[in-house]
């Protein structure tokens, strides 16, 4: 890619911070530094992150109190980034005994937000952060609007609808890790 090109990078926030606990022992990443990276070189236009705040009950719990006060210092520290834009869905208590809690809007937000890109024309390359196959219609429709769909997933664990779907591929891996640490 020149440098005339623009991209925007999707990161599923929720896949990001599973495989840097899962893998990396809960490394903090730089995520304008990741953003820059995954870039390789071309303009970014913008970085969309997408994630939920953590679950509150009522009255909230001085644990769930805590997480709370991470997530918006969190937040607070990416909102400074130039050009990021964050996109919260919600989190709701599961029927599946498996997982106590289902994350709500954070898909159907990161479609929008490609198709509706992708049908700008504004942006040469989309780069997902993702390994969830419930985006492959929206990286379709993408394509169908003759944008570049980069798919940039952990080498420990990928969709390979994901994979064989996008245009080109970037592998995270450990020494990516260590690039874009804190």
């Amino acid at each position: 890619m020149s440098s005339s090109e623009r991209a925007c990078i999707f990161i599923d926030g929720g896949y990001v911070r599973a495989m840097l606990h899962g893998y990396y022992s809960d490394q903090p990443i730089d995520f304008l530094k990741f953003s820059d990276e995954l870039c390789q070189g071309c303009e970014r236009f913008r970085t969309y992150y997408y994630m939920c705040p953590p679950y509150q009950s009522n009255p909230s719990t001085p644990q769930e109190r805590q997480m709370k006060s991470d997530f918006d210092k969190f937040t607070s520290r990416l909102k400074l980034h130039p050009r990021f834009e964050i996109r919260l869905g919600r989190l709701q208590r599961s029927y599946n005994p498996k997982k106590q809690f289902e994350q709500k809007g954070v898909d159907v937000l990161l479609s929008i937000d490609l198709t509706d890109l992708s049908a700008t024309g504004k942006v040469d390359k989309a780069i997902i952060v993702s390994a969830d196959s419930d985006f492959a219609p929206a990286i379709q429709r993408a394509k169908e609007n003759h944008m570049i769909v980069e798919l940039a997933s952990f080498s420990q664990h990928r969709s390979q609808v994901l994979f064989s779907l996008c245009d080109e591929r970037i592998t995270i891996d450990s020494a990516m890790i260590t690039r874009i640490r804190l």
